[in-house]
């Protein structure tokens, strides 16, 4: 029996009329809007806690300093907060490439709850130095568990998606983990009110903890912390292919390829990822003087540096600065926590427009330009209120006027919002498993150089304004928007070339590398 079709309806080449296909393709979307929502729920919320954890963490050292640890510990001497500080980031980032290279065959579940487990013990011993020296041991340690957590995560979550969906997960994934870990300080005042319990001082109860709770989140996560898609539990073998075969026909490296000595050496003579690194270098300066974490700017002459410095350290000296602005302890604590949830918004608003548009660069600018606002109304204003938020609206707490809006709110959610876009830009102009693995590592990793240099030019000397290495933050926003106008303009030109020649980007025909 022939299908009788309407006047106006003409059939496709399957014999099936155009409402029917408009059907089956509505179908198939909703089918996979249910698959990737169940992909993102089991993913995100889970790495975005552990990753606030890992956060928290390394950062609630300028917590415990204001909260005693400064004058039990003597910090003030020198440098020795300064050395305590960067001594986390050796570690940290010499094994973050060892760590991503390694994930697969010790498997995803094994080797990050191990990590987990691991720093958590390390956070918990804290609570007992009696000497700086034993602390800075016990931060390298840290910084050697902690190493290969967060390439790992970004190297998980850009196998998941498509190129141009990923940053919007970058930044949910993101967001859940500067929102907890912009709470803590709060979380780490009331800890540290149980200063005398057990003849331990408050800042020991904060090391204490919270350290007990990464290590019950670790062992948590050994069930539940997914795997690379081809390896993954939570889906069944349909919506496994499905997924698979999205990021195949993206960019063609759904499957992984295995990793060789020949291979790992291209990888690394690529000058894309060391300039991707040196960019997200310079955002860890950016999220220096607000949280703390300046970056490291050697090699910045010769590669392109992003100013990503977001994640890692953003308060190892927020705290310290507000007390400087003349805020009580409490009230310093208090205060680190709203730019936080300016940023979330912030954040999440930037990364929707970036994958709409499909554009990283245009956007990467944009919230380097809100940064340095921010700088600029901390560095030049005498205002404590100008500095904190650069507006005179205001409201009252515990009889001090303060005010709510810019300053580090600007600083802090512009260069926190580059965090998930660089690593986007750069996941999204590469192809293949291990080019990933190793760009994800080397990228994360000059976050740590970034935090070396960080912690060496906020120098106790110059407290309370910090002035030095602010003005150091600055210049490296400037130096990243140039860079970021090389790689533009590079990748520009190779698109055209190869819509014109045909030849493979990446080694892939048709692929174009997203500006």
């Amino acid at each position: 029996m022939s299908t009788e079709i309407r006047p106006g309806i003409q059939p496709d080449t399957k014999g099936n009329t155009s409402i029917e296909t408009e059907v089956r393709h509505e179908e198939n979307l909703t089918s996979e809007r249910q698959i990737m929502r169940k992909v993102d729920w089991r993913l995100l919320p889970l790495l975005g806690m552990l990753y606030a954890l890992a956060l928290i963490d390394r950062t609630n050292l300028g917590v415990a300093r204001i909260a005693g640890m400064d004058r039990d510990l003597r910090l003030s001497k020198g440098i020795r907060y300064s050395i305590v500080s960067a001594i986390y980031f050796v570690p940290y980032i010499v094994l973050q490439l060892p760590s991503n290279l390694v994930l697969r065959q010790f498997g995803v579940s094994n080797w990050l709850a191990f990590c987990v487990v691991l720093w958590g013990a390390v956070q918990l011993a804290m609570g007992f130095v009696p000497t700086w020296g034993l602390l800075a041991l016990c931060r390298a340690l840290l910084g050697a568990f902690e190493a290969g957590f967060f390439p790992a995560l970004v190297f998980i979550i850009t196998t998941w998606y498509k190129r141009h969906e990923v940053q919007k997960r970058l930044a949910g994934f993101y967001i859940i983990s500067i929102l907890a870990g912009g709470f803590s300080a709060i979380f780490a005042y009331v800890l540290s009110l149980l200063g005398g319990k057990l003849g331990l001082a408050g800042w020991s109860w904060i090391f204490i903890v919270e350290g007990a709770i990464t290590i019950v989140f670790g062992a948590f996560a050994w069930f539940y912390i997914p795997d690379f898609p081809d390896k993954n539990t939570f889906l069944n073998e349909e919506q496994t292919s499905f997924v698979l075969r999205r990021v195949e026909n993206d960019r063609g490296d759904s499957t992984p390829d295995t990793l060789s000595t020949r291979k790992l050496l291209e990888h690394l003579s690529d000058w894309k990822i060391w300039v991707f690194g040196k960019v997200f270098y310079f955002y860890y300066s950016s999220m220096v003087y607000e949280l703390g974490i300046l970056a490291l700017m050697y090699m910045c002459v010769t590669v392109p540096a992003y100013a990503i410095g977001l994640l890692t350290t953003n308060r190892f000296f927020v705290t310290i600065i507000l007390r400087g602005m003349g805020w009580s302890v409490k009230d310093s604590l208090l205060l680190s926590a709203p730019p936080y949830v300016f940023s979330a918004i912030s954040i999440m608003f930037f990364a929707w427009m970036s994958d709409k548009y499909q554009q990283r660069a245009l956007f990467i600018a944009i919230q380097t330009f809100i940064t340095l606002v921010g700088l600029f109304l901390t560095c030049f204003s005498s205002s404590s209120a100008w500095r904190y938020t650069g507006e005179k609206t205001s409201i009252s707490l515990h009889h001090k006027l303060i005010p709510t809006s810019t300053g580090l709110f600007f600083s802090n959610a512009g260069s926190s919002g580059c965090v998930p876009a660089i690593i986007a830009y750069a996941s999204n102009n590469i192809i293949s498993h291990t080019k990933r693995a190793v760009t994800t590592a080397l990228v994360v990793s000059f976050g740590g150089i970034g935090g070396i240099f960080a912690t060496t030019v906020f120098r106790q000397k110059d407290n309370p304004r910090f002035l030095p290495g602010i003005y150091a933050t600055i210049a490296c926003q400037f130096l990243l928007l140039a860079l970021l106008a090389i790689t533009t303009l590079y990748f520009w030109y190779q698109n055209k070339k190869g819509r014109v020649s045909g030849k493979p980007i990446e080694g892939k025909v048709g692929f174009l590398y997203t500006l």
